[in-house]
């Protein structure tokens, strides 16, 4: 018994099924070259540390926020999937997110861990 293409089931993708309309997922190797980016930036977030200098400097705080907030986007895009989600997902998620994050950078200068100078 051969399989002919032509009097094939259709799949569910064909009726608008569950999974109609998907985007394709990313394959291995683009996890791996994800992995190196993220472990990149960790290695540079740890050297900074150990940079006396740098860690006087008042550039220091917000550049270890923006490196933390660079890999927090790496892994929700490509680890949990919402680069292929459908945009409402996405607007649910950054909203309170921006919130967060506002909160966070408002609590550092309360704190005086990051301060403008005019």
């Amino acid at each position: 018994m051969s399989h002919d293409p032509k009097h094939a089931a259709p799949t569910a993708a064909h009726h608008g099924g569950p999974h109609a309309g998907e985007h394709a997922h990313p394959d291995g190797w683009t996890y791996v070259k994800v992995g190196a980016i993220l472990t990149i930036i960790t290695i540079i977030e740890v050297w900074a540390y150990y940079i006396p200098a740098l860690v006087a400097s008042p550039f220091f705080n917000p550049s270890l926020l923006i490196m933390s907030a660079v890999k927090f986007a790496i892994v929700v895009m490509f680890y949990m999937h919402l680069k292929y989600d459908h945009k409402l997902f996405r607007v649910l998620f950054t909203g309170p997110l921006i919130i967060a994050m506002g909160t966070i950078v408002a609590l550092l200068f309360l704190f005086h861990q990051l301060s403008v100078k005019f």
